[in-house]
């Protein structure tokens, strides 16, 4: 018997380029900010994964946009 994964992968983009990614996973959504090796965190939903990767980045950025890969 196999056991089948599915991932996805969200990557943020900000005005100056790639700022996070988002990887959805069985544990949930995890949160990786780009030039970080620890990850940010694990989320229960995709709208608190975007906030919180929104909210690690300076004061007064304009929310990422998101795409899916």
């Amino acid at each position: 018997m196999s056991e089948t994964v599915t991932r996805r992968l969200w990557v943020a983009y900000g005005p100056a380029g790639v700022v996070g990614k988002i990887q959805k996973d069985a544990d949930g959504y995890g949160v990786h900010m780009a030039g970080k090796d620890e990850p940010l965190g694990v989320y229960p939903t995709m709208e608190i994964a975007k906030n919180a990767l929104h909210s690690h980045l300076k004061p007064g950025s304009d929310r990422p946009e998101f795409r899916e890969h």
